[in-house]
């Protein structure tokens, strides 16, 4: 029994702030040894960012300079029981607000490239997170216009693929998220040529495509793909036939005649050697840059069984540019 309400309290107070251990010892006295409840995921004096572990490093900051500021800051949004947690640049983190000792807490990705279409950034993606089942958790990042920065909504509309919605000022203004100013004046006049040799129809829309997104790979905007290892190829490197053989011909000097025919359209001059063509490519008049990287644009020109080796060289000249290229059709017989 309490002998005073002092002595209670004093005695709640020790329940409230740890466990107590009692122990007898030989001299038959009790001592309380006082400890921090540092027991389950909740405990405060456990940061829960720092049970978390990221299985890669978030990529450099990139994309449009003013948005460069929301770097090292986060932003909190809590719908039902969970709390997530959005730090540009660096990942987006999950955390369930229960006092069960195994709530969970986890990262839903980990800051990885930018998405572009039509020359915008229309999200940032977050990568990599932590395991769902045979896949990682990955999230996107809707940058839309607000008054203030903040998370204002959050949904999966995929199993563990996540989408955020995040309001920011810093995207009002309509050139806001535009990727062409973002890049640097070399890599925004190769962009002007690659349109252009798509504009005069030498590059297929396929092969504008892969060009754009090499460009936007060495300007840090997207991560570069990882080479899948080359698998041996099931097609024999001999015909079977002299039919074959003759098919095979045929369709390749098609090819190169139809590629000839597309040089003399566009007023690029050019001879040929017994298995080597060399191009000279002028300018009869005055037009739009040209490609600088021509050779490009032959590689993604449609083709069947025709191998385009290429080799370049370029002059400092506005007005020539020079590229010699090798057609080599394996034929065999």
């Amino acid at each position: 029994c309490f002998t005073s309400i002092a002595g209670f309290l004093t005695h709640t107070n020790y329940l409230l702030c740890g466990v107590f251990s009692v122990a007898v010892t030989s001299g038959g006295k009790m001592k309380i040894v006082e400890e921090p409840n540092t027991f389950g995921l909740n405990n405060q004096l456990l940061s829960q960012n720092s049970r978390l572990q990221a299985k890669i490093s978030p990529s450099p900051v990139s994309g449009p300079p003013h948005l460069h500021r929301l770097a090292g800051k986060c932003f909190n949004y809590i719908e039902a029981t969970y709390k997530y947690v959005f730090c540009p640049f660096h990942n987006v983190t999950q955390h369930e607000q229960s006092f069960r000792w195994n709530a969970y807490s986890g990262i839903l990705g980990i800051w990885q490239e930018w998405e572009i279409q039509n020359n915008t950034f229309t999200g940032m993606w977050m990568r990599e997170g932590d395991s769902c089942g045979n896949k990682n958790r990955q999230t996107k990042v809707l940058l839309v216009c607000g008054n203030s920065s903040k998370l204002v909504s959050v949904s999966e509309p995929q199993t563990c693929v996540y989408s955020l919605t995040f309001e920011t000022p810093l995207v009002c203004h309509s050139h806001s998220l535009l990727v062409y100013p973002v890049l640097s004046e070399a890599l925004q006049k190769e962009w002007d040529e690659i349109a252009q040799a798509r504009y005069e129809d030498l590059i297929t829309e396929q092969g504008y495509n892969k060009l754009l997104r090499e460009l936007f790979e060495e300007a840090g905007l997207l991560r570069k793909a990882q080479q899948p290892k080359a698998e041996k190829s099931a097609t024999p490197l001999t015909h079977q036939s002299l039919e074959q053989c003759t098919q095979d011909f045929e369709k390749q000097r098609a090819e190169i005649e139809r590629l000839q025919s597309l040089l003399t359209q566009h007023n690029i001059s050019y001879q040929t050697t017994t298995g080597e063509a060399r191009v000279h490519f002028t300018r009869a008049h005055q037009k739009s840059p040209q490609m600088t990287e021509c050779i490009k644009s032959s590689l993604y020109v449609k083709k069947d069984n025709l191998t385009f080796q290429k080799k370049k060289k370029f002059t400092n000249s506005k007005s020539l540019i020079r590229t010699e290229f090798a057609f080599l059709g394996e034929l065999s017989l």
